[in-house]
């Protein structure tokens, strides 16, 4: 299984790849939107976790491009520090299929990723 990261937090990047191959996953990471869109359309990733909050192109403008631009039913787990109702609610809307705050153990990404995979 093929997942895309898209994180501008280095160390949290390299931490979610870390567990993520440990649990025999395939990771293509990159730390801004327009890479990731870039890398979906390239590699057409079984799951997307993103940030929302990126330079260039932020989390939100990824949800938009794969599911209502792109049509694409890739499963996105969304990540955010910010715990805006408003943000989650848009992320929800636009087609986002998970939501994580930030702070956020790594046996809790791996469990949602998981369960979204067993859904695809």
């Amino acid at each position: 299984m093929k997942i895309l990261i898209a994180e501008d937090d280095e160390m949290l990047l390299k931490t979610m790849e870390f567990k993520l191959k440990r649990e025999g996953f395939n990771v293509i990471s990159c730390a801004n939107g327009e890479e990731a869109i870039a890398i979906v359309t390239a590699e057409n990733p079984d799951i997307i976790i993103t940030d929302i909050m990126m330079p260039i192109v932020n989390g939100l403008d990824i949800v938009r491009a794969i599911k209502v631009e792109m049509k694409l039913e890739i499963p996105i787990i969304v990540l955010s520090a910010m715990g805006l109702e408003k943000t989650v609610l848009e992320a929800f809307e636009l087609g986002a299929d998970d939501f994580i705050t930030k702070p956020f153990s790594p046996n809790e990404l791996i469990v949602r990723v998981k369960r979204l995979l067993v859904k695809a």
